[in-house]
């Protein structure tokens, strides 16, 4: 079959579907890249789908929406809808050899602008993403220090006085809020750049640039250690975790089950959310990495183990934060219980703090305001979402360790390593397409990814301001959630519905050489539709009912405080999601303007040249009534029109 670039005969010519481009034109005989091992394009997938969302945003969500419950809701929802569309876009990728925008393209030139959207995304995401890994170099640079620079507050210039915004808060908010992003008090004030962090992330986009200049050839032997590395670091603070004293509450606090949160809508559309951003749906990455592979591996596997392994990183990774949150929370709340001279605190270990609490609650009321009820509970769930919890809650934890510069050396690394290679993925998303569809663009690949990495750097620099952070959350909640969903809706109509499921599996099955189960056709057809469109449905209802806002970090007061976004902030909000969503109606107006012009230029040559080849000629050279061949017309036209 032509998808998977088996020619039909037809005069020599290989015939396409649709009028698209015959599968592997892209290079218009260049050979394509290929991965030089399997090894290269498994960990190339794994570095791509487990991601800083890995480490801070699932074990937040697990958290926060049931413990245990949450994990087996993830689980069918993986199975349901993330592996059957993480296969569909395998397949697709592999089959036709193409990026996203020559996928779609091949199928059907309507459906070009689907590619182009995710390319845009992409390049959204990027913006953002980058600025995260500029942060972690920071950090990663102020962690060879003894003691670290966030373990103490700092005193007041020529006085043994606390500042007073860090005693209102804590150390690590004070490093993170004020000496790392010197952060204003509102979206408005924007400030001026931020020299070190506008030096880290210029340092971030070469690194970027260097890796990414040579393809996959030059990414892939980085993707080596950036994959491999983070599992050796989760595996060294799982078995450090472990003998800390706490780790064992704070793992009870994350996976105790409460089924009844099942009933809420909020929690679905949350854990269907994170099952589409952990496995890279729609970035157009998946699509790119897959069409560097041969045409006959079992890409069917690859899904199933590919998202496998997601899913346990992300229990690992929750395995080590609640554990270490665990032990930060419990010496808080120790802390807290030792202020009572009424208590033993010669062995800390000695002092339940369930025991304490009921205590507190009995003469609590007796208590002056300056004593709590050292809630262990309210402690795990401070800062735990988000850059919050890598940069303040897990820093504050490593803070307490022996050897503390060495594991926020090894974090930080750890961290540097999972963005970057998830910026590679997405980087792929973007110059991928992009080369094969255009040739100049493909024949001078690496000019073009320095030109793509210099242009994320000055346009990420409205990220470096001292009101960067909250720009970081506007693209991050709005830029990419929207439109991806979008796009993987079309993928899935366009697939199961305009291609046709059944069309898609023989494909795949002449690919594979064997047939996929048929449960995938209905899971295309219905179960995945139906779930994306609901997840849609879900979230723009929320953007419609719940008024856009951010946390932003009030410096007097030493707390974050939520304020809602400005009028022209609003405005941008609309143009980035307005942005990212325009190529796909855009590129199917075009190409059926295009379509029916080409139809009508085709049908006045045909009755062009059907008059002039029966024209009865009335000249005493031509007299009598059989057609006149049309070179004696044109001659003669030609002859008198001079």
């Amino acid at each position: 079959r032509d998808w998977v670039k088996e020619p039909r005969k037809d005069d020599g010519e290989e015939v396409s579907r649709d009028g698209a481009e015959p599968a592997g034109e892209a290079g218009q005989g260049e050979e394509r890249p290929t991965w030089d091992s399997k090894l290269q394009y498994v960990l190339a997938q794994v570095g791509f789908s487990v991601g800083l969302g890995n480490v801070w945003r699932f074990p937040y969500l697990c958290h926060q929406n049931g413990g245990g419950a949450f994990l087996l809701l993830y689980v069918v929802l993986l199975m349901g809808v993330g592996v059957p569309l993480f296969f569909m876009e395998l397949a697709a990728g592999q089959s036709i050899r193409q990026g996203s925008i020559g996928v779609w393209k091949h199928i059907s030139p309507r459906l070009a602008g689907i590619g182009y959207s995710s390319c845009m995304v992409c390049f959204f995401v990027a913006l953002y993403y980058n600025v995260i890994i500029a942060w972690a170099l920071f950090y990663f640079g102020n962690s060879f220090q003894y003691p670290l620079p966030w373990q103490k507050c700092p005193v007041e210039p020529g006085g043994n006085l606390t500042v007073k915004e860090c005693a209102a808060s804590s150390p690590t908010s004070f490093f993170w809020f004020r000496k790392a992003l010197d952060i204003s008090d509102s979206l408005e004030q924007s400030g001026q750049l931020n020299p070190v962090i506008t030096g880290c992330l210029l340092a971030a986009w070469t690194l970027v640039s260097l890796a990414m200049i040579k393809g996959i050839k030059s990414s892939a032997k980085v993707m080596y250690f950036s994959s491999i590395f983070p599992y050796a670091v989760l595996v060294c603070f799982l078995i450090r975790g472990l003998m800390l004293d706490g780790a064992t509450e704070g793992i009870i606090y994350m996976f105790y089950p409460k089924l009844q949160i099942w009933r809420e809508v909020q929690v679905w559309r949350q854990a269907a959310t994170q099952v589409f951003f952990a496995l890279g749906l729609g970035y157009g990455s998946v699509i790119a990495y897959s069409s560097y592979n041969p045409v006959h591996n079992n890409c069917h596997r690859d899904a199933i183990m590919v998202s496998a392994i997601n899913f346990m990183t992300s229990v690992l990774a929750s395995l080590v934060i609640f554990m270490v949150l665990g032990f930060r929370a419990k010496n808080v709340a120790l802390e807290c219980v030792h202020r009572f001279p009424s208590f033993n605190t010669s062995e800390p270990r000695s002092i339940l703090l369930h025991k304490y609490r009921e205590w507190y609650s009995q003469y609590g009321s007796l208590l002056g305001s300056n004593f709590t009820d050292c809630d262990l509970e309210r402690e795990m769930i401070k800062g735990v979402e988000g850059t919050g919890l890598a940069f303040i809650a897990f820093t504050e934890a490593m803070s307490l360790f022996p050897a503390s510069p060495f594991w926020s050396a090894l974090f930080f690394l750890m961290l540097l390593n999972l963005g970057m290679s998830t910026m590679f993925g997405t980087m792929q998303g973007i110059l991928t397409p992009l080369m094969d569809n255009f040739k100049l663009l493909g024949r001078h690949k690496t000019i073009f990814t320095v030109c793509v990495c210099m242009l994320g750097f000055f346009l990420g620099l409205i990220f470096t301001q001292r009101s960067g952070n909250y720009f970081v959350t506007m693209f991050d909640d709005y830029s990419a959630t929207l439109p991806l969903i979008i796009v993987v809706v079309f993928e899935t109509v366009s697939v199961a519905w305009i291609y046709g499921a059944d069309r898609f599996l023989d494909d795949v099955e002449v690919m594979l050489n064997w047939r996929p189960p048929v449960v995938y056709k209905y899971m295309w057809k219905y179960v995945c539709v139906l779930a994306m469109l609901s997840l849609l449905t879900a979230s723009l209802l929320r953007m419609v009912f719940r008024w856009p806002s951010y946390t932003a970090w009030n410096h007097t007061t030493g707390a974050e405080t939520s304020l809602e976004y400005p009028g022209w902030a609003l405005v941008m909000l609309c143009l980035l999601i307005v942005t990212a969503c325009l190529p796909v109606p855009a590129m199917y107006l075009y190409s059926l303007i295009t379509h029916r012009w080409g139809r009508a230029g085709e049908a006045q040559c045909c009755h062009c040249s059907s008059y002039l080849g029966t024209l009865k000629y009335k000249h005493p050279r031509f007299e009598g009534t059989a057609p006149v061949p049309n070179s004696a017309i044109t001659g003669h036209l030609s002859k008198h029109t001079r």
